[in-house]
C-alpha cells in the first residue's frame, strides 16, 4: 500500500505542477485574493460552480476573466438585470425568412467559463434558466437538447450590502453551487500594491495563457485516482449529518437549523477535498483538507431558522461549531 501511495504522490506532484504557474499568472494581474483564486481552481478541478459574495471593487469580475484567459478558456459574461429573459441566457429560435425555417441562436451560456454578474439582480425564472446548465451540463432550446462545452463552470457574483431591487436565489439554485465564497477586503499592504498597480489611466490587466482546458480535464481524471480512506469518508458523512441534526453529535443547535445540507453536499465536500489535496501536491486526502474547504462547501447549504436570525446566528457559526465538535479521525 505504501509503495502505491508513494507512486500516486509522485504522479499527483507532477500533474499539479501547473497550479503554481496558474497562481503566478493570476497574481501578475490580481493583488492578493489567494483565498478566492485557490477556491476557483478547486471549483474547476472538481467540476463545480462557485458563488462569490463580496462588496463592489474587490476584483471579483477581473479575477474570473483573468482565470479564463490564463487557461485559454472560452469566456462569457452575463450581466443579470431585472429585465433579463431566460432566452437571453440559454438562447432561442430565430426565424430565417430566406430558408423559411427556424435557426438556433445559442446564448452566452455556451462557454467554458460563464460569469453570472450580480446574479441576484434578476427574478427567479431567469436564475432558474441556469439550473439545467449547471446540473446537467446541457441546455434545451425548443425540443432540442444541446451539450455544453467541457470544462464548463459558472462563477456567479452577488453584492451582500445592496439588497434593494434584488431577488434571493432559490434554495435549489444555491445548492447547485459547489462553494460559496465570502470575498474579504485586502489588508493595508495589499491595498498599497493595488494602488501602485491600478492607480493609472491605463492599468495593465492583460494576462497570458499558461495552460489549456485539456490540462484541466486530464487533472480531473487523476483526481478520481486520489486515495481517500474510509475514515475520511465517514468523517465527511458525519459533518453533513451534523448539519441536519447536530444534537446527535452533542451540539445543542437543532432549533437554529431549518434545513441541513443535502446529499449533494456530501459529494461536493468529498470532491472539493480531493481537489484541495491536489493543490497541495498530495495523492491522498487528510482530515485537514476536509476542514480547510468545508466552510465554503457548507455555508450556503444550511438554512437557519427565524430564531437563529433573531439571535444573529449565521450558518458559518453552525459550521464552525460542527467542525470543532465532530471527532477528527
Amino acid at each position: 500500500m505504501s509503495d502505491t501511495l508513494t507512486e500516486l504522490n509522485n504522479k499527483i506532484r507532477e500533474a499539479s505542477s501547473w497550479v503554481s504557474l496558474l497562481r503566478d499568472e493570476i497574481s501578475r494581474v490580481i493583488v492578493g485574493q489567494r483565498y478566492m483564486v485557490d477556491r476557483m481552481i478547486v471549483g474547476i478541478l472538481a467540476n463545480g460552480h462557485v458563488l462569490l459574495e463580496g462588496v463592489p471593487g474587490l476584483a471579483k469580475t477581473l479575477t474570473v476573466k483573468t482565470l479564463a484567459t490564463a487557461i485559454n478558456a472560452d469566456f462569457r459574461r452575463i450581466q443579470f438585470t431585472p429585465d433579463l429573459l431566460p432566452a437571453d441566457i440559454v438562447g432561442t429560435l430565430i426565424y430565417n425568412q430566406k430558408e423559411a425555417s427556424f435557426d438556433i441562436k445559442k446564448g452566452p451560456v455556451f462557454a467554458n467559463i460563464v460569469l453570472a454578474d450580480e446574479i441576484n439582480r434578476s427574478p427567479a425564472k431567469v436564475q432558474s434558466a441556469l439550473l439545467e446548465a449547471m446540473q446537467e451540463r446541457q441546455v434545451t432550446i425548443a425540443d432540442q437538447t444541446y451539450p455544453l462545452p467541457s470544462p464548463f463552470m459558472v462563477l456567479a457574483t452577488q453584492n451582500p450590502i445592496d439588497q434593494e431591487g434584488t431577488y434571493p436565489l432559490p434554495e435549489a439554485q444555491v445548492d447547485r453551487f459547489l462553494m460559496k465564497l465570502n470575498v474579504e477586503y485586502p489588508d493595508m499592504e495589499q491595498e498599497k500594491q493595488i494602488l501602485h498597480a491600478m492607480g493609472k489611466s491605463q492599468p495593465n490587466v492583460n494576462s497570458r495563457t499558461v495552460i489549456n482546458p485539456d490540462t484541466i480535464l486530464a487533472s480531473r481524471k487523476i483526481l478520481d485516482e486520489m486515495y481517500m480512506d474510509e475514515k475520511i469518508c465517514d468523517y465527511i458523512v458525519k459533518i453533513v449529518f451534523a448539519s441536519r441534526k447536530p444534537s446527535d453529535f452533542g451540539i445543542s443547535m437543532d432549533h437554529f437549523i431549518e434545513f441541513g445540507a443535502s446529499p449533494r453536499a456530501t459529494i461536493s465536500l468529498a470532491m472539493a477535498s480531493r481537489a484541495w489535496a491536489f493543490l497541495q501536491g498530495r495523492g491522498y486526502v487528510t482530515p485537514q483538507d476536509v476542514k480547510s474547504i468545508a466552510m465554503d462547501v457548507l455555508r450556503h447549504r444550511i438554512v437557519v431558522t427565524y430564531e437563529a436570525e433573531a439571535e444573529n446566528i449565521k450558518s458559518e457559526s453552525i459550521v464552525t461549531k460542527i467542525l470543532n465538535t465532530v471527532p477528527v479521525p
